[in-house]
C-alpha cells in the first residue's frame, strides 16, 4: 500500500446533510462539486472512471482495495478503441476510495495516483467507504465537495447545498462536436446517437460487422440514416436528467412513429420511454455495479447486468410501449419493447458483460433487427 506524509496529504468529503469526512488526498489537488453516488463493483475502476454517465459526479468505490493492478495502457486496441476504458477521459468529478493500492500487472502503464494527477482529477482514501454507502442508501444521493488541498470544509458547504445535478444538462458536455464513422467495410450500418457513449457498446456492434456512424445529440437521426445509408438507430447512454433533453425525446418520437429499427440503452432507454409519452423519476441511490439481476418478462429468463443509472421509467405511464424487462431487486423497469415496431430498449449496458457475456444478446437481437428490415421482436 502507497505511504503518505499525512501532514500535507489532507483531503475532505463534504455531503450537503453537512457530514464532513477526512483522510488522505491523492491524484490532483483541487476542489470539485458533484453528485456523490457509489457502485459496488469489485474490478473495472479503469472502466468506471471513463464513463461518461459519471460525468458530474463523485464516485465512491465500495470495494475496499483500488488500485491494485494499476492503468492499463490505452495501446491495447481492438478495432482501434482501448478495450480497457470507456472513453477519450476520465468524466468522474473525483474518486473517493478506502485503500490505494500500489499497482503491479503486465498491462499497466501507471499508477492510479499518477493518472488522476495527469487527467486533473483529485481522489480521496482513508475514508470507511462501506459506511458511507450505508449512509447515501438511508439518505439517497447527495450534492458534495471534494477538496484536497483547498478550502476548509465550512467553505463550501453552503454551495454544495445550492446545487442541483438535476438541473444541470450534462449531455453538451460528452456528446461529440462532429460525426465519427467507425468502419468494417460492411454495408450494414448504424447511427449512433452519442449522448456519452461507452466504447463498449460501440465495440459490440463491430464485433457483429455493424458500421458505427456517431453523431452528436442534436444531429437528426432520420437524416443520419439517409445521408449515411444506415438501417437502424442506437440512443446511447449518458449523463444527467432524462427529462433535460426535449429536442432529442422529439427526435426519438420520430423513429416511434416511423417504426425505424432502434435500440435505446441506459439513458437510451429513458428517451424512447419519454417519447412515448411515458415518466421516469429519480431512484433513491440508484444502481450502480455489475452485479444486478434482471428478469427477461419474455422468455422468463434471469441473467446479471452491468449497470448506472439514477433514473427509472414508470411503468404505468408508457403508452404504445411495454415492460420487457425488470429489476429483480426492486422490480424497477429494466427494458421496454414495441409490440408491433423494431423497438427496444434496456435500462442496464448488455456491452459491460458482467457474466460475462449474460447480455451480450441484445447486440445480437438488433443486428438481425436490422438485417430482417426491421421485423419487431
Amino acid at each position: 500500500m502507497r505511504e503518505a506524509d499525512d501532514s500535507d496529504k489532507k483531503a475532505f468529503l463534504v455531503l450537503e446533510d453537512g457530514t464532513i469526512l477526512r483522510g488522505r488526498g491523492f491524484g490532483a489537488e483541487g476542489l470539485v462539486y458533484g453528485e456523490v453516488v457509489f457502485t459496488t463493483a469489485m474490478t473495472g475502476y479503469t472502466k468506471s472512471l471513463t464513463d461518461p454517465s459519471y460525468e458530474g459526479q463523485i464516485l465512491i468505490m465500495s470495494y475496499p482495495l483500488i488500485g491494485n493492478y494499476g492503468v492499463p495502457s490505452e495501446e491495447l486496441t481492438e478495432f482501434g478503441i482501448p478495450i480497457h476504458r470507456e472513453s477519450e477521459r476520465i468524466h468522474v468529478k473525483g474518486l473517493v476510495i478506502s485503500k490505494l493500492m500500489r499497482g503491479s500487472h503486465w498491462s499497466s502503464c501507471m499508477s492510479l495516483d499518477k493518472w488522476l494527477r495527469m487527467e486533473g482529477v483529485p481522489g480521496i482514501e482513508g475514508i470507511d467507504t462501506r459506511a458511507l454507502v450505508k449512509r447515501i442508501r438511508e439518505r439517497g444521493v447527495m450534492m458534495g465537495a471534494l477538496s484536497f488541498g483547498g478550502p476548509d470544509p465550512g467553505e463550501v458547504l453552503q454551495k454544495v447545498r445550492r446545487m442541483s445535478y438535476e438541473e444541470m444538462n450534462l449531455v453538451e458536455r460528452v456528446t461529440p462536436r462532429r460525426v465519427i464513422v467507425h468502419r468494417t467495410g460492411s454495408k450494414l450500418r448504424a447511427v449512433v446517437v452519442d449522448c456519452g457513449v461507452k466504447y463498449g457498446i460501440v465495440r459490440e456492434l463491430l464485433r457483429r460487422g455493424v458500421e458505427v456512424v456517431r453523431t452528436p445529440c442534436w444531429y437528426d437521426p432520420v437524416d443520419a440514416l439517409e445521408r449515411f445509408g444506415a438501417r437502424g438507430v442506437v440512443l446511447s447512454n449518458g449523463p444527467g436528467n432524462p427529462s433535460l433533453l426535449e429536442d432529442l425525446v422529439r427526435r426519438a418520437r420520430t423513429l416511434v412513429e416511423e417504426g425505424i429499427p432502434t435500440l435505446g440503452i441506459c439513458l437510451g432507454n429513458q428517451i424512447l420511454a419519454l417519447a412515448d409519452g411515458g415518466e421516469v423519476f429519480k431512484l433513491k441511490y440508484g444502481h450502480r455495479g455489475v452485479n444486478k439481476p434482471v428478469r427477461d418478462l419474455k422468455s422468463g429468463k434471469a441473467f446479471v447486468t452491468a449497470q448506472n443509472h439514477g433514473y427509472a421509467v414508470s411503468p404505468e405511464s408508457l403508452g404504445e410501449f411495454r415492460v420487457w424487462m425488470i429489476n429483480i431487486d426492486d422490480g424497477s423497469v429494466e427494458g421496454i419493447c414495441h409490440p408491433e415496431k423494431p423497438l427496444m430498449a434496456v435500462q442496464f449496458h448488455p456491452e459491460g458483460s458482467p457474466g460475462p457475456l449474460d447480455s451480450t444478446w441484445i447486440f445480437d437481437l438488433f443486428s438481425r433487427v436490422m438485417r430482417d428490415n426491421g421485423e419487431a421482436i
